[in-house]
């Protein structure tokens, strides 16, 4: 089958690569119509992970089922399915408490398992035009048959519940302000959820023009942050409080004012002065513990200077980590299904597969409006 493959930093090539048979009575084959390429696939796309040269992408996966283990029950031959970005077995005891992102089963030593990504177990990334599901019954959500909401649909992979899941991470509740760091995907996904929730007021902070218009269009409020200290902008427009809430959809490679060279803490110290005293922050930005490329020694081993006295003397409550996609994906499938939601505007590209090279290389540069893409194979 063709698969995006890792060829080294700033390349990818698709290629032949041994198409995946079912391994256990509990997997499925689907074969995959729409698979996503995420912001996190850009950490290893550009050399900043310890990411080797084979490895098949893809973890925002959705398609059509098309052969099943014997020992499946509840999914069968045919079904349109999308897959959460975490494999999980759905018994240990994380599973159990619905912390599905850190399954003790499927990545031995590891808290946590993923399609295509590195140090995330044996599972092969899905931007292919197959994929082996594990745990099928509990993996596999399905969805209405035909074609419709498809771009919607395959964002219940990562984006829309990983944005949803900083909302949870830092309790957002009806009528409060909230403030999202980074209005890339999952940042618009943040601001989206927020409304969902009925907060009053959402401020986006980023500094591309794209990003930003996004953000106003859904009804947020944009803040450029390279046009001013984004801390005093929305204290502006908050009577001086700062806001209640907090979400940082930005993650270790953030940069600070308008320059672009990376200060880790950047939006951790920025969120901590934005938001008031008592109020909580969602972390669901990718911070790692090592990297390779960080801009100075402590930064490469995963330690960054925080105002941990700022958070302490604020009373600030904070949440990490990345999202359990099981926790949320059944509902806001059912949001779209009945047109409560339609995440697909973050969409800006569907191409096919073969076309993955360019549409990596586009949306790493931020070039002619790449913000979100999604691949089809066998288009």
């Amino acid at each position: 089958m063709k698969a995006v493959v890792y060829k080294g930093p700033f390349e990818v090539a698709v290629e032949e690569v041994e198409t995946p048979r079912l391994q256990h009575p509990n997997d499925v084959i689907v074969r995959v119509t729409s698979t996503a390429i995420c912001g996190s696939d850009l950490h290893m796309y550009e050399g900043r992970t310890a990411a080797e040269p084979g490895i098949v992408f893809g973890h925002e996966n959705m398609g059509i089922v098309e052969e099943v283990g014997e020992g499946v029950t509840t999914i069968k031959q045919g079904d349109r399915v999308v897959m959460p970005f975490n494999v999980a077995c759905g018994f240990c005891k994380n599973c159990v408490a619905d912390y599905t992102g850190f399954c003790l089963t499927v990545n031995p030593g590891f808290a946590g398992g993923a399609y295509g990504y590195v140090a995330m177990g044996p599972w092969i990334g899905g931007q292919a035009e197959y994929v082996r599901v594990p745990y099928a019954d509990f993996n596999c959500l399905p969805l209405p048959e035909g074609t419709e909401n498809e771009s919607d649909f395959v964002l219940l992979a990562d984006i829309f519940p990983t944005g949803y899941h900083g909302n949870e991470l830092a309790q957002v509740s009806p009528g409060e302000s909230v403030v999202v760091y980074g209005g890339g995907p999952v940042g618009l996904m943040a601001a989206y959820s927020a409304m969902l929730r009925g907060a009053s007021k959402v401020f986006v902070v980023d500094r591309v023009l794209e990003r930003l218009q996004k953000a106003e269009e859904i009804g947020a409020i944009p803040i450029n942050f390279a046009e001013g200290d984004p801390v005093e902008q929305i204290k502006d427009q908050t009577d001086g409080e700062g806001t209640d809430k907090g979400i940082d959809a930005v993650g270790y490679q953030a940069v600070a004012g308008g320059a672009d060279r990376e200060e880790p803490a950047a939006v951790l110290n920025s969120i901590i002065e934005t938001v008031r005293p008592t109020g909580a922050l969602g972390i669901p930005g990718l911070y790692v513990p090592a990297d390779p490329g960080a801009p100075d020694e402590q930064a490469k081993r995963g330690r960054l200077v925080v105002a941990i006295g700022k958070l302490f003397e604020k009373g600030l409550r904070l949440g990490t980590g990345q999202c359990n996609v099981k926790r949320y994906n059944r509902q806001l499938r059912d949001l779209i299904i009945q047109g409560r939601a339609r995440p697909s505007f973050v969409v800006s590209h569907e191409v096919p597969l073969e076309e993955a090279p360019t549409a990596y290389d586009k949306f790493d540069k931020r070039v002619e409006g790449y913000t979100k893409v999604i691949l089809h194979p066998g288009q």
